[in-house]
């Protein structure tokens, strides 16, 4: 069975551990190659394998400066993982709202049933 593609979107491209790693490091500022494979301890040809992944799905942007590229993090194309997880945000603010009313109710009744 062919194996799906990494860069069909974001969710894919993310889904690989050390992909999020750059992720996470790109968050702090732009950076160029050396200085990611310096910090994840990796190969250069993996982290720029990695690097290509997300700049496809348009996780990270590149520039030259001189002989280097550098890299940052494209924040409109975490848009889709963002929307994705704000519905699940929701459901559980919502809950929670609810498990506050509960709360409460309980606090109120102990309160009373305490007095003399």
């Amino acid at each position: 069975m062919a194996r799906a593609a990494t860069t069909a979107d974001v969710f894919n491209a993310v889904a690989e551990p050390r992909r999020r790693e750059i992720l996470d490091l790109l968050m702090e500022g732009e950076r160029p190659v050396g200085d990611i494979v310096e910090r994840l301890e990796l190969g250069q040809p993996q982290v720029s394998k990695h690097l290509k992944v997300l700049r496809e799905v348009g996780l990270v942007d590149a520039r030259e400066d001189g002989r280097m590229r550098v890299y940052r993090l494209n924040g409109r194309g975490l848009k889709p993982i963002h929307d994705w997880v704000s519905n699940y945000e929701r459901t559980w603010s919502e809950r929670f709202d609810a498990l506050d009313v509960v709360l409460d109710e309980l606090k109120d009744k102990e309160a009373r049933d305490e007095r003399p």
